[in-house]
């Protein structure tokens, strides 16, 4: 059984009792402390720890107070470092509507309210108001997203640079473990903070004149400036075309955006990681527990991925809206299959381990260890998806060893089911890559994955039918998802399962009318679908997705982009989902006589 030493310490007690005066890195989250491989501050905390310090957590710390949570460690040997959490706390709280949502799935109990809007701005402030002299380490999914001018759907406005508007003093972009490891080595060796302005994956704010040190090796591209932005959306957009490009670049650029007085600097990232780095981070000495401290209290998010096991990082699908390649890259990391079967080794020997792995996956579930045939193509390449408009010639989608892996997970001793709970991209196995062997190979996946890994729901993400709608969104034609329907259905009907397709859809996508959410309603109807998982697209920082929404420009092409902004026009389209409900009929039909398109009043409702 695990005692408090198992755990990272989040108390005074817990330091002391370790014979610490001073931790050297201190961890502010806005997640409640779950120590395991799915929560990054575990991840950060455990990797740091590696590297023989020090390190503390303060998880969840009370902001509204006289701001003892902030206090009682004192200040750290080194510096401090922050995220909002796993999610961004603007997502986190409220919903499409812009309603405050009810619960905090990475909260105790779930309860609402323990962090604060945008928790990087408030606790940096705090710590900086506290202890000016100590530097302070901005990262986590909501600063890596806000390291430029972003747009903030929830304020409606184009906000600057996380790192100018909180006052810290580094930003670590994308999965931190490799900029920390290198930041730590220096700061040991007694290099000053400030000096240290050239480490890759960082962001840091010095003044126009002040002089910098810099890889001279590396390409500079100057943005427009905020101010600039402010004032020409277009500009704006320019400046995503470069962002995005250079984030999904094996030799990517030092981005520069002035504002006011200052220079927002963005070192170019790091390469991706191998299978051995990657494998060292998953073999960290986790207790895949919530700390103690809650005293056995319900997290629900720890609930949903206790016995999951993530197989890679990163994703190239490239879609408008999503933020997944614009953090973690679009080049896969792949752990190895002996770390695979290695945790889930550990999951089977958990108490409230029943047999069930719930996911086997990753962003997307079926990327593992795909990548480039010919990696000096790669090199070069700054398209930010590899299957958007088709699927690159250079991509590998041979899903062999992926496979393998599905093989050997099932055999584990004490594991009954093992499901796949992430999103597949049924684009890349149902592609013919005129290799006969891989063609087998992924039809054998498929089959495989509906046969062995459907815990009931077979998750796909069509997003739309209507061919421009998914051309902005950068998804494969519908089409293909209704060869996969077909296909799913036979194999189904072929082994005596009973399965469910669930497919997911947007609506008020950049570009997306009324009258395309009309033709989806119809192409799901005669598919025999009653939607359940919809969405009303949220614009959140650094999409594609949000940048034609905010901007009404299409960056790369500039071609003029409408977007349903308002309330009613929003609530308009969402309703097409549910064509079916009594409610609705007459509102329909009403507008689809409007718009003169009796066509698909007939399609919809007659018998």
């Amino acid at each position: 059984m695990a005692d408090n030493y198992s755990w990272l310490p989040t108390s005074v007690k817990e330091i002391r009792e370790r014979g610490w005066e001073n931790p050297d890195i201190i961890l502010f989250s806005g997640d409640a402390y779950v120590d395991h491989p799915s929560f990054g501050t575990a991840v950060i905390g455990r990797l740091l720890e590696s590297l023989g310090l020090k390190v503390a957590i303060v998880p969840q710390p009370n902001w509204r107070d006289d701001l003892r949570d902030f206090r009682k460690l004192g200040r750290p040997n080194l510096f401090f470092g922050i995220s909002a959490g796993c999610m961004d706390s603007m997502v986190n709280h409220y919903t499409a509507a812009k309603r405050k949502r009810s619960n905090d799935a990475y909260t105790p109990d779930g309860k609402a309210g323990a962090r604060p809007d945008m928790p990087t701005l408030v606790y940096t402030k705090i710590l900086k108001e506290l202890y000016p002299d100590v530097p302070v380490v901005i990262g986590g999914i909501e600063a890596s997203l806000r390291r430029f001018s972003h747009y903030d759907y929830w304020q409606d406005s184009l906000k600057p640079s996380i790192l100018y508007e909180s006052g810290a003093d580094m930003l670590v972009y994308g999965m931190g473990e490799k900029p920390l490891t290198e930041l730590c080595k220096y700061l040991k060796q007694g290099i000053p903070f400030r000096q240290l302005t050239n480490i890759p994956q960082t962001c840091v704010l010095r003044k126009n004149n002040e002089t910098y040190a810099t890889n001279k090796k590396w390409q500079v591209i100057h943005l427009y400036p905020h101010e600039e932005c402010l004032a020409d959306k277009q500009k704006h957009a320019r400046n995503f075309r470069h962002i995005e490009e250079e984030s999904n670049s094996l030799h990517a650029a030092l981005l520069i955006q002035p504002i006011a007085d200052r220079l927002i600097i963005v070192n170019p990232p790091y390469a991706p990681m191998t299978t051995r780095e990657i494998d060292s981070v998953y073999a960290l000495p986790f207790t895949r527990l919530p700390h103690p401290r809650y005293k056995g209290k319900e997290i629900p998010a720890y609930n949903m991925i206790r016995h999951s096991v993530t197989l890679h990082r990163g994703c190239f699908g490239g879609c408008a809206f999503c933020t997944i390649s614009a953090h973690q890259g679009k080049f896969i990391s792949s752990r190895s299959e002996q770390s695979v079967l290695e945790e889930i080794g550990k999951i089977t020997q958990m108490p409230d381990f029943k047999g069930t792995i719930t996911d086997l996956g990753g962003p997307s579930a079926n990327m593992y260890a795909l990548g480039g045939k010919n990696q000096a193509l790669c090199n070069r390449c700054k398209r930010a998806s590899c299957a958007f408009p088709s699927l690159c010639k250079n991509l590998n989608t041979d899903h062999s060893r992926l496979l393998e892996i599905y093989i050997k997970s099932r055999s584990v001793d004490k594991v009954k089911h093992c499901f796949i709970g992430s999103g597949i991209r049924y684009d890349l196995c149902l592609h013919d890559t005129h290799d006969k062997q891989v063609n087998r190979t992924n039809a054998e996946y498929l089959q495989t994955v509906i046969k062995h890994h459907v815990s009931g729901h077979f998750k796909v993400a069509p997003e739309h039918s209507a061919e421009h709608v998914l051309r902005l969104m950068r998804k494969p034609p519908f089409n293909l998802f209704q060869r996969l329907k077909q296909q799913f259905d036979d194999i189904n009907r072929q082994n005596g399962l009973k399965q469910q397709i669930v497919p997911y859809f947007i609506s008020s996508h950049p570009g997306c009318r009324p009258e395309d959410m009309a033709e989806l309603a119809v192409a799901t109807k005669q598919l025999n679908f009653r939607l359940e998982q919809v969405q009303d697209f949220t614009p959140t920082p650094m999409t594609l997705a949000t940048t034609m929404y905010y901007t009404g420009y299409h960056p790369y092409s500039l071609e003029k982009i409408t977007s349903a902004k308002n309330e009613k026009d929003k609530k308009l389209q969402n309703m097409f989902f549910f064509w079916y409900k009594k409610e609705y009929t007459s509102v329909i039909k009403s507008f689809l006589n409007r718009l003169r398109r009796p066509d698909l009043i007939k399609k919809l409702y007659s018998k």
